[in-house]
């Protein structure tokens, strides 16, 4: 068996969040019991966590090169590790998988998030004979760290067992055939699992099984629901609605008005709604500055904007609620909205100033699957993401509205000044100067590139270098203010005018 990820990548953290991954340098059975615990509680519905056993850790990420155990030492550090998992109540056993990375033998540890939560286990591990029992607590994560649950939290916890998260729940309506093999292929191809090997040689039931999608005694198995959302040609059958839809309104009377309708795995459903909002609705403004050599470019909608936003709401809809993910793009704006709205650990006030830093995930599996496919970015980075793509384009800052009762998200995105066919022309000397401005923080980074690769320049092989004719104003408006702020100077200082003066980087 082998894990359902690329293992190159969940020890470099390039996709997992490294609050997600310990790293410990020998079997060590009381604090990684501790972890499982903590991992298996998800207190945050982040979808569990991994422990990796043979890798030292050096200030949160793994130290290289690997250390290794005993390849002597596996079997029974495995034998091992069963027996102290039953220290846990309820009892709660990982995935344990070994690997041979650089010839050196470790132990991979993977925890979902537990459906019988809360666990518990004891403080102290001690197996002796006569040995006092230890009390039994509560683990939880905070950040990368695994602590005793306190006791607000231990309520929180007890309260939180009541709700699964919705993707992660059996689906008694549907059967593990629901899913397909060619389906599973692609995406264990697609992540570069080494469980990709051998799917095509067995059963659907075997592959879900190591994927941690089936569920159930063995004579009952059956999905959940993640894997019908993923693995399923047609999810809307088993979720209403489960869909994108995309609405073109030039006109508020409806003339002329396009819908198009995304179905399928959610990944796919996504990806198509993008290509056609890159290739059909994405347009680019181009026109020469007055008197420059610049050019003021533009998109209606930054697409990276786009692209995180829409992901977020596949990502943090309610497939409990039937109703569709919809893109409606006006003559102003394009306006992406899902339910509900935001988790309320998000206070209005962070809504207000676009902070949404949520402490809970509402689809513990869809992240972990739509990370793993490079479709999302990791732990709450996607707001960020957007208010940077939109201020790079120039553009107005979004918008994020809900109502009283979160019943709603709505992400707004206006569209750029230059494409408001309502308005008058926009002023071409304040665009001009916009534009100059973002272009100089461009040249700003070309110039500092060139004197890195190149050593000394004069200003007009700086300008024959990046394309120009000549020096123009704007580039050597742009090498006078890095003189100016110390990033270059001068060769020859005393001798301004000399055929030989050239621009140095100052280190």
């Amino acid at each position: 068996m082998a894990l359902p990820i690329n293992i190159e990548d969940l020890i470099e953290q390039r996709k997992v969040e490294r609050t997600r991954i310990e790293y410990k340098s020998d079997w060590n059975p009381e604090p990684i019991i501790h972890s499982i615990t903590a991992f298996a509680n998800d207190f945050d519905n982040m979808g569990g966590g991994y422990i990796l056993i043979g890798i030292e850790e050096d200030n949160g990420r793994p130290r290289l090169p690997i250390k290794g155990l005993n390849p002597d030492s596996i079997d029974s550090i495995q034998l091992d590790l069963l027996n102290k998992c039953n220290f846990i109540e309820p009892r709660c056993i990982p995935v344990i998988e070994p690997y041979t990375i650089d010839k050196k033998e470790i132990l991979v540890l993977w925890i979902p998030g537990g459906e019988d939560r809360p666990y518990k286990c004891p403080e102290k591990i001690n197996t002796q004979k006569g040995a006092e029992k230890s009390i039994k607590s509560y683990y939880i994560r905070k950040g990368a760290r695994t602590l005793k649950a306190n006791i607000r939290e231990e309520q929180e916890l007890i309260y939180m067992s009541r709700d699964i998260p919705f993707d992660d729940r059996i689906n008694y309506h549907a059967e593990v055939s629901d899913m397909k093999s060619a389906l599973l292929a692609d995406y264990l191809h697609t992540v570069g699992s080494d469980l990709y090997d051998s799917v095509l040689n067995r059963s659907v039931e075997a592959v879900a099984t190591d994927m941690q999608l089936v569920r159930g005694p063995s004579e009952y198995r059956k999905p959940i629901n993640v894997g019908l959302m993923f693995f399923n040609e047609h999810p809307e059958r088993f979720f209403s609605f489960a869909q994108i839809e995309v609405v073109d309104k030039p006109d508020p009377t409806g003339i002329g008005m396009t819908e198009k309708i995304f179905t399928g795995p959610l990944d796919r459903q996504l990806r198509d709604a993008l290509a056609y909002i890159k290739n059909y609705i994405i347009k680019e403004y181009v026109t020469k500055v007055p008197d420059s050599e610049l050019a003021i470019r533009a998109f209606n909608w930054p697409f990276p904007a786009v692209e995180e936003a829409l992901s977020n709401a596949v990502y943090h809809k309610s497939y409990q609620i039937h109703e569709p993910i919809t893109v409606t793009i006006t003559p102003e704006k394009m306006e992406i909205l899902s339910l509900p709205g935001p988790d309320r650990s998000i206070t209005d006030a962070q809504l207000e100033e676009r902070i949404l830093v949520s402490k809970r995930y509402r689809n513990r599996r869809i992240g972990d699957f739509l990370k793993e496919l490079e479709i999302v970015e990791g732990r709450n980075t996607g707001v960020p993401l957007i208010l940077s793509s939109m201020k790079n384009n120039g553009s107005d800052i979004p918008v994020f509205e809900t109502d009283e009762n979160r019943s709603y998200f709505l992400t707004v995105l206006p569209i750029h000044p230059l494409f408001l066919k309502s308005s008058k022309k926009i002023n071409d000397k304040q665009v001009a100067e916009n534009s100059t401005r973002r272009n100089r923080g461009e040249l700003r980074l070309l110039v500092r590139k060139l004197l890195t690769e190149n050593g000394d320049m004069s200003t007009n092989e700086i300008a024959s270098a990046l394309g120009y004719r000549k020096l123009t104003d704007t580039l050597r408006a742009v090498v006078n203010k890095m003189i100016d702020e110390g990033e270059v100077s001068y060769l020859y200082p005393d001798k301004l005018n000399s055929r030989n003066q050239k621009i140095a980087l100052i280190k």
